[in-house]
């Protein structure tokens, strides 16, 4: 989700024979007495059988060893049956569209590791003032194995939501039908449905939906009572959303093309992106990693309609930090080279992204609302005449928190005739209104994201929300 800028403010044996025999019945020999006589067990030169006259003695042998039992008398020797052998268990797959939660395909409870990057040799002096180092030691919960463990589960959640859509969705589906689907994929791996109070700041979708096509190039989401728009063969889609357990965001976002013309556009911001990324670390001016993603970003071009148009970077929105239960946190990381030397630091949590366009490169407010988040500075009550407004902050502070929402979520949980008392939380600056961005009419724009985790440890980061996909 992007940032605006400053200045828009998951074993037997077989049977052994009695001991003991008698005489049989017509006399002579018990039947195998002869083998403890022989001593090997071999037949002698003696027949060794029985006496057809009968004048032999009855007598009790008992036998040294075990008798070989004629076949055609006794029961055949069981066979030794062989233990089974465990068959081991093929992974459980995803089902499509996914519905299987996700701690069903991790039994063990552990989840993949990002993409891990080493750092850019830097040569200036990057020593730590003492400023940052405290900041970083107060980031103690990075160091915790279950906070890790929980983001990339988010990440895992996001991996295979994306990989279902980037599958199933095509032209001739609503925006509706795409966002929903996206969304209940999410809460079903999750295996939270989010619908009451509190299960939304357990885990659930870390703000609304996005899907901006052409010129809107960022924060669009269908909303109830707005005609729905029917995605088309020739729209260039951003696809943005995100995933939250325990208030820890992974914000990632991709873009769907159906048409080639368009294919340098995605390749530019894909580029970008993944320049941003590799660019930042620890100590890092931010200053550097933007001039690198404009360099890349603006070295390609874009053929439509027989005209070259070169892609340009977008001057309103900026990549951001995460911190818990807040999508932008106060750091911007945006697009275009500036002089802000604000370093990146041990700890923090990155969303590296980047927004280009063939248009002007500045953005207006579209029509429509895209979505509200909490103010963290606003009361824990809200002190206001308006009935309206008491209920809901109260249902916001219930299930979103700080947490981006739109007024789909709302309808999800059963609240209605909340418009007034929206209308009263903004004008009192208890919630910010977000807005769809839009740049010229006409022109299109594309829009790569991952959550870039910058943090423990001094020889590398870890790309959270890496997959193979981008």
């Amino acid at each position: 989700m992007g940032s605006k800028t400053a200045d828009d403010e998951s074993q037997g044996g077989g049977n052994a024979p009695p001991t003991s025999s008698q005489i049989n019945a017509t006399g002579g020999e018990p039947r195998g007495v002869h083998l403890s006589r022989d001593g090997d067990g071999s037949l002698g030169d003696d027949d060794g059988g029985d006496d057809p006259d009968g004048d032999n003695m009855s007598c009790t042998v008992t036998l040294p060893m075990k008798l070989e039992s004629d076949p055609a008398t006794l029961p055949k020797k069981k066979k030794r049956s062989k233990p089974k052998k465990k068959s081991k268990k093929s992974p459980a797959t995803q089902s499509s569209p996914p519905r299987i939660p996700i701690q069903d395909l991790f039994p063990g409870g552990k989840y993949p590791h990002g993409e891990l990057q080493s750092y850019e040799s830097v040569v200036e002096n990057t020593a730590r003032v003492t400023a940052e180092e405290a900041r970083s030691k107060s980031r103690h919960h990075l160091e915790d194995d279950s906070f890790l463990n929980d983001y990339r589960k988010a990440a895992e959640v996001h991996r295979q939501v994306r990989q279902w859509t980037q599958d199933v969705v095509r032209p001739g589906q609503s925006l509706t039908d795409i966002a929903v689907g996206i969304e209940d994929g999410v809460r079903a791996l999750l295996d939270n449905a989010g619908l009451a109070p509190g299960d939304g700041l357990v885990s659930g979708l870390g703000f609304p939906t996005g899907l901006s096509l052409n010129n809107c190039v960022a924060h669009y989401t269908p909303n109830p009572g707005q005609k729905d728009t029917i995605l088309s063969s020739t729209d260039v889609m951003k696809v943005d959303f995100g995933v939250h357990i325990n208030g820890w965001i992974v914000d990632s976002a991709f873009t769907m093309s159906f048409d080639p013309t368009y294919d340098n556009l995605l390749a530019a911001v894909n580029d970008a992106t993944n320049t941003g990324i590799k660019n930042a670390g620890i100590d890092v001016r931010i200053s550097d990693v933007s001039a690198a993603i404009q360099e890349a970003m603006e070295s390609y071009e874009v053929g439509i309609n027989g005209r070259t148009i070169p892609v340009k970077a977008v001057r309103d929105l900026s990549g951001h930090n995460i911190d818990q239960y807040r999508i932008h946190a106060g750091k911007s990381v945006p697009f275009t080279k500036h002089s802000d030397n604000t370093k990146m630091e041990e700890g923090e949590i990155f969303a590296i992204e980047t927004f280009g366009t063939t248009g002007r490169g500045y953005l207006r407010d579209g029509p429509g609302v895209y979505g509200y988040g909490k103010n963290p500075c606003a009361p824990k009550k809200l002190n206001s005449h308006l009935a309206s407004a008491k209920a809901l902050y109260k249902t916001i502070n219930e299930n979103f928190g700080t947490i981006v929402f739109c007024r789909r979520y709302l309808e999800r949980l059963g609240v209605d005739r909340y418009l007034a008392g929206m209308n009263h939380l903004a004008s009192n600056d208890i919630v910010e209104v977000y807005r769809p961005l839009m740049d010229v009419e006409g022109s299109y724009s594309a829009q790569f994201e991952h959550a870039c985790t910058i943090l423990l440890r001094e020889s590398c980061k870890e790309v959270i929300s890496r997959g193979d996909d981008y």
